[in-house]
Parts: C-alpha cells; structure tokens; sequence
C-alpha cells in the first residue's frame, strides 16, 4: 500500500496550453518529491510531465476520488475545482493563468484569485519560487494543506463559485444600454445582471446565447419560441450579432422574461459569437438555440430535471425535429446517457448544439469555450460535444424538444473544402479515434466525400483508402467513389440524405 502524500495537479480541460504550471510541478517532483510523494498531474491539453504520473483527463468521478485522497491539491483559478476542493476539506494550491501567455483569453483568473485570496480561501503562487515554498510544505507536514474541521463544506464552496461567476461578468461583459448608443442597446444593467446570478427555489435561471447572422425572420422565430418556454424560471435570451448590425428592437424586459443584445467581442464566426454570449452570461445554466430553430415548450423544464438528476453532469440534450423541405423527421436517442465511446463511434446527430442546455461553471472550468480554432468553424459542435462527453456522460432527455431547420441557405452547404479541412483537424486533435475504426473510418469516409464534392480526386481517392483500411464497411468511401468518378452527384446525394433526415 502507497501511504505516500498525493500531490493531485489539475489544469481542466481548457483547449489553452498551461505549460507553465505543469513544468513548475514537475522539475520540484523530479528534485525533492520523487520517492517521497506521488504526484498525478491531469495536464488537459498542456504537455504531459515527464516525471510525474501524467493523465491526460480524468472523469468527474475519478477526479474527486483523488481529490478526496490528495494531501494537496494544485490547480488553475477555476471557481468549480477550487469549491470542490474546499468542500473535500482541501485548501488548494492555485496558480492563476495569464492571459499574457496565451494560457486563457482574459484576466478573470487572476481577479478572481486575487479576492479569495483576500479571504484565505486558497494558498496563491504567483512565481515557481511561490509554488515551491507551498509544496516543500507538504515534505515535512503531510496535513499542511488539510482544512481544519469546521473550515470546508458546501457553504464555502458555493461562496467561491458564485464570486467566480461575478468575476466572470465584471471581467466580460461589455454591454451597452440604449441610452450610450443609437441603434444599439445591451437590455439589462449591472443590477440586473448580478440578479441573474440568482435562482427561483428549484428552478435555476437559464441564459440562452442566440448567435445570429443577418436573419431577421428565422430570427424573431426563434426567439419567440424560447421566450413561450413553460419552465418556471428566468430566461434570459442573449442575441449575439456575429459580423452584423445590432437590432435594438429585439430587447425585451418582462418579469422572468428578458432580451439582451450584444455584439461579437471575439473572433468572427458562431464559435467566437457563442462563446461572447457564454462570457457574459451570469446564469447558473446556458442554453444555445440556432437562429433558425425553435424550441418546443417543455424544452427547458424536461432537461433542467434531467440535469438536476446527474449532478455529475455537464452538458444535457434531447430529441430532434428535421425540418427540410416538407418533410419532418423525428430523431431522438434511445438512452438517457451519451459516454466519451459512444461519440467516437458516431456523431450522433440527435445531439443538435440548439438542444445544449450546460452548467456554466462546468463550461467554463471543466469543459472548456467553444473551440475557435476549428477551421470554417465547421464541426465545432461534435468538438465540443467530445470534449464535453471525455469530462462527464451527457444526459439525454428521449423526447424531441427542439425543431431544426435545414435548409439551402445553410453556409456550410456547399463548403466541401473547409468541411475536408475541419474533419482532418478534427482527427488530429482526438487521437483516440486511431482506436476507434469505426469512427475514423466514418470521418474519414466525410473526408474522401468532401474532397470529391471538391473536385479533388486525387485526394478523395487517398482517404477513400484510409477509410477502407479502417472500415471497409463504411458506405462513404463508396459514395466518394462514385462522385470522383462522376457517376452521381454529390448535392444530389445530400438532398437525398436530407429529405430523411440525415447528413453526410
């Protein structure tokens, strides 16, 4: 038996390298804590220790195991890892990331441990020097960092989550009233957005970030939809304006009704327009809606219970309706939990972005912003489902709830190259699909389609082997085949696909 003091180092699951930290922890391992500690370092997407155990990423689940073990816990300054520390009677050991080495977008971490700081609820380290001094602590006083009884609990942890959450606005939020500027108004103000951060007993308040394109109508559809919910909690409506002017009319301001709007603060596209909507969001739960989607009314009230029965959870879906054409297909999974597996072996369509109802904290400091660096931002909802999936199972709510539209003026619909290239990304980024033939087979059968729907036949021809290695199977390399050598084209094929409610 390991009675060896467990150093337990978590960076979360954040596409930012945090090098930083991870190289700090392990050059003091590897010179004073070697054979006299463990040391498990999670590192996410930073470079793996070379002397320390290193985990990629670990589920919720484990994650707390180690916790509950660790005699010292060094992490990120992410409000959901430092309460759950504390609420595991742990003081954890924090080394907020700086923006100004690309280790997170903002400063909010920073502010944010500097105030709890102030309070004594962690042990800040600005320098390696401030890192070391705390660990060698933990050589000589193994319970160095243990609270005393009476000093963790649920309180506390929730005290530092919700001032988290106000960091979060105070750093992000950039709204403006009607008042500041013509043509433009924001809806809500700084009283109103800290009464956000508040919830009805029992029903949490819910922001739904709308990102929106020059589509008024389909627009003001949606909106209607989510704002005729049936849940009896808040629902504000946050319409993010990507790369196009802000309508002031859509604001609204009813008692648990409300419209904001917002330019995109990030980079332009619906990936940098989400995460401007999440940002200054102040709700416990974030929602996303499509702007030309509808939810149905039991939408928010089904998936907060579901939510409500997992806790572990991050991230919640339900059941689609296609819309194309005339035709309406109903597409809704038969299992109430969706693992990390089960999205590598297949996209699973019924988990539509417009049905995402998420906890922020888990978002912001588990499972990371939506990513930007997606190319064409294309397929940044299944990157963004995995990652979610690799933190927590996703619950899924059986029954459809939401409506989605597809339709030509899609703009991905004729993008074959920039599809070809975000897939092939994609790839890269998970290399657990290289242990998965059936889902690398399925991306890079997409792939062949893509580049043969492209023209290039010389390259859809090369992943046309690729997917026959993998999974010989697998009908898209046949399929890109078939275009390559032009005996059938591919928006015929992807009509046909749509009109039953499938894609490629």
């Amino acid at each position: 038996m390991n009675d060896r003091p467990l150093v337990l180092v978590t960076v979360g699951t954040d596409y930012h390298r945090f090098d930083r930290l991870i190289e700090w922890v392990d050059r003091w391992f590897d010179e004073l804590g070697r054979g006299r500690v463990r040391c498990v370092v999670q590192h996410g997407a930073s470079r793996a220790p070379e002397h320390a155990e290193a985990r990629d990423f670990l589920d919720h689940v484990e994650l707390l195991d180690l916790m509950g073990r660790a005699s010292a816990v060094v992490t990120h300054a992410g409000a959901s890892t430092i309460g759950e520390a504390r609420r595991l009677g742990r003081l954890p050991v924090i080394v907020p990331r700086d923006p100004a080495l690309d280790e997170i977008v903002d400063g909010h971490q920073i502010d944010f441990l500097r105030r709890i700081e102030e309070k004594g609820l962690v042990a800040a380290c600005a320098t390696e020097k401030d890192l070391r001094t705390q660990l060698d602590r933990l050589l000589d006083e193994p319970d160095a960092f243990l609270l005393a009884e009476g000093d963790s609990g649920a309180v506390q942890a929730a005290a530092v989550q919700r001032t988290g959450s106000l960091i979060d606005t105070l750093m992000n939020v950039r709204a403006k009233t009607a008042d500041e500027t013509s043509g433009e108004a924001s809806g809500e103000t700084e009283h109103a957005k800290v009464e956000d951060a508040g919830e009805a007993e029992g029903f949490p308040s819910v922001t739904a970030v709308v990102a929106t394109r020059d589509r008024p109508e389909l627009l003001r559809v949606a909106l209607d939809s989510i704002l005729a919910q049936d849940y009896p909690g808040d629902v504000h409506v946050l319409v993010v304006h990507d790369q196009s002017e802000i309508d002031g009319t859509l604001v609204l301001d009813k008692p648990g009704r409300r419209v904001s709007v917002m330019a995109n603060t990030r980079v332009p596209g619906l990936a940098g327009a989400r995460n401007s909507g999440i940002l200054a969001a102040t709700s416990e739960l974030v929602a996303f809606c499509d702007d030309d989607d509808r939810w149905l009314p039991g939408k928010l009230t089904a998936q907060v219970a579901a939510l409500r029965d997992a806790p572990g959870a991050g991230l919640a879906c339900c059941g689609i309706r296609v819309l194309y054409d005339d035709t309406k297909v109903d597409r809704a999974l038969d299992r109430g939990e969706v693992t990390f597996t089960d999205l590598l072996r297949s996209r699973l369509t019924e988990l539509h972005p417009s049905t995402f109802l998420l906890r922020r904290d888990a978002l912001i400091d588990r499972i990371g912003l939506v990513s930007e660096e997606v190319p064409g931002s294309h397929g940044e909802d299944y990157e963004f489902l995995l990652r979610a999936a690799r933190d927590a199972p996703i619950v899924n709510v059986q029954d459809v709830h939401v409506e989605v539209l597809w339709h030509k003026r899609s703009y991905f619909a004729q993008r074959w190259r920039v599809i070809a290239e975000a897939l092939a990304w994609l790839l890269e980024r998970f290399p657990e699909f290289r242990l998965m033939p059936a889902g690398y087979g399925r991306i890079a059968g997409q792939i062949a389609f893509a580049e043969a729907a492209s023209g290039r036949r010389r390259a859809a021809l090369r992943w046309v082997r690729r997917t026959v290695r993998a999974n010989w199977r697998e009908p898209r390399a046949y399929l890109a085949v078939a275009i390559a050598c032009r005996l059938v084209g591919a928006d015929r094929i992807v009509r046909f696909l749509h009109r039953r409610g499938r894609g490629v």
